[in-house]
């Protein structure tokens, strides 16, 4: 599958998808941990007690075999299609950290999505916790991570302030479901926004980024124009650049539906 010696890095807050977790693991060759929030008899599952993600990605590194050069994360409730495209990019020996867009499957963040990935196709402005890949040795010099709601997007920006080499790799796509409606959106966009703010503060990624992060409460008023999903979209940003405004630096959240 690839000269480097890989190892995937599976994020569970409880067990349900695990199942096929490890028979989509399984079938895509990979050896890897699946570190989950309830305790599952497996020989590559390790329960550790939701605290967030970054605590599952701290925790995780000592599972890691010590020859591993590719160290890959993936959220369990996903299904990642075409994973071969992205290690194509690991050629260029400059690349370190390789993240592929989700495909929401169905709710309202299927449009935010479509736009959003435009977006990124030009600047990284956020990371995508479904699926990354990145080289061994740079993650060891950014761990342990602090607590932050935004785990992907704080590796991502630190990739960026150390002058590594970021691809979007579009030809991998990760099927994944999140908020089915637009009330629940607005607390999703509210949790990611405070994420995204808590990154910022722990790293320097490039000043295009972080003009777009200074100006973003003025120009999302713009996402009124979208009607309701807009509203909610708008509502949540809104909230979450207050809830970080406040103090918020915890990196857990409650499981929104």
């Amino acid at each position: 599958m690839s000269r480097y010696k890989l190892f995937a890095v599976i994020l569970a807050r409880d067990a349900r998808y695990v199942k096929e977790k490890i028979e989509e693991m399984e079938s895509l060759g990979l050896p890897f941990v699946i570190v989950c929030g309830e305790k599952v008899e497996h020989k590559n599952v390790v329960y550790r007690p939701p605290k967030g993600k970054y605590d599952a990605i701290n925790y995780a590194i000592q599972f890691i075999p010590k020859d591993v050069e590719i160290v890959i994360f993936n959220d369990v409730d996903t299904k990642i299609i075409n994973f071969q495209a992205t290690l194509k990019y690991f050629e260029d020996p400059e690349v370190a950290l390789v993240y592929a867009p989700e495909q929401v499957i169905e709710g309202p963040q299927i449009t935010f999505y479509k736009l959003f990935n435009k977006m990124r196709k030009l600047v990284h402005l956020a990371g995508s916790g479904e699926l990354f890949l990145i080289k061994r040795e740079i993650l060891e010099k950014i761990l342990p991570l602090k607590p932050c709601k935004g785990e992907d997007t704080y590796i991502l920006f630190k990739m960026l302030e150390l002058k590594q080499k970021v691809v979007l790799c579009e030809e991998c796509m990760v099927l994944t479901k999140r908020t089915k409606n637009i009330k629940s959106e607005e607390a999703y966009r509210r949790k990611t926004t405070t994420g995204v703010y808590q990154a910022l503060a722990y790293t320097n990624p490039p000043a295009l980024v972080k003009l777009f992060y200074i100006f973003l409460p003025i120009l999302s008023p713009l996402l009124l124009f979208l009607g309701r999903k807009g509203y909610y979209w708008f509502k949540g940003i809104i909230e979450g650049i207050i809830d970080y405004s406040r103090g918020d630096r915890s990196g857990f959240f409650q499981k929104i539906e």
